[in-house]
């Protein structure tokens, strides 16, 4: 694989970022396009939330359940392509845009995963990892009835399943999510080091990367996303593909700390950075 290494001077970037087409934001894209012009932020990736197994397509014929009033659907994407491409051309001479999906993966999506990655071209894919056995995090679904040893266990065995398996995304990302729903507190990094450490080999083998993702700051976690331990083991191990966003729903989180995280991969000892085009990276200077 081609990896593109290209010096600019500070670039100002946000690679998380969602709109409307994600089912848990109501941030009209044009919007979010004409608030980055005004942060002078040089690029920004659109990276909306497909999560096969709890949800739908909206052209799939089934029926769309709604919580909260929000509609569990996968993003629209024609409508999403469609309208990225004319936010490219009424705004492309101010800001570079570009084309991502979320993928909250499990390992018996892979298939339409595989099916949607071959539809579209995309700049970049997160993966990620919301459900296992579409059992969900956030209300414990998942965690009811194991161990915090059991379900932390299941959690990065899934995750190093996926990256063992899939192989048509850019970045991983929040690594320790399932850090966030743990109601017995945070499970010591050396009992889940072993998984993490496997789970980056193939990552950096793979040519692929990670994400330092900064919403923890309003989350008002005490650590980042993923953890300063995984982001220096990953360092250590020689990984070089990262990406920095804010996992913007609304227009306070656009760019949120995102200069701090910059600040802190370059005390861990990281010179660059990544953007991507066409699902291949570029570099640029922290």
């Amino acid at each position: 694989m081609f990896i593109k290494k290209v010096e600019v001077l500070r670039m100002f970037a946000d690679y998380h970022v969602h709109t409307a087409f994600s089912d848990d934001s109501i941030y009209p894209m044009e919007q979010v396009v004409q608030d980055a012009i005004s942060k002078k932020i040089d690029e920004i990736c659109f990276a909306e939330h497909v999560d096969y197994g709890i949800k739908v397509d909206w052209d799939s014929g089934k029926e769309i359940v709604y919580r909260n009033g929000e509609p569990c659907a996968n993003c629209n994407y024609p409508l999403y392509m469609k309208t990225i491409k004319q936010m490219k051309k009424r705004y492309g001479n101010k800001i570079t845009i570009k084309t991502g999906l979320e993928f909250g993966m499990q390992m018996h999506t892979i298939k339409l995963y595989e099916k949607l990655f071959s539809q579209y071209d995309l700049d970049f894919v997160l993966l990620s990892i919301h459900q296992v056995n579409d059992l969900e995090f956030w209300n414990q679904d998942y965690q009811r009835g194991k161990t915090q040893k059991e379900y932390n266990e299941g959690y990065y065995d899934e995750m190093l399943q996926l990256v063992k398996s899939y192989k048509n995304y850019s970045v991983l990302w929040h690594m320790d999510l399932i850090n966030r729903y743990d109601l017995a507190g945070i499970y010591p990094f050396e009992k889940i080091k072993p998984f993490i450490e496997k789970i980056l080999k193939v990552v950096i083998q793979d040519k692929k990367g990670i994400e330092i993702n900064t919403s923890s700051k309003r989350y008002g976690l005490k650590d980042t996303t993923p953890s300063l331990e995984i982001l220096k083991l990953y360092h250590q191990l020689g990984g070089e593909i990262i990406t920095i966003g804010s996992d913007s729903h609304k227009p306070e989180h656009l760019t949120a700390y995102i200069q701090e995280g910059k600040e802190l991969l370059r005390l861990i000892g990281f010179t660059q950075y990544c953007t991507f085009e066409k699902m291949k990276p570029i570099f640029h200077s922290l």
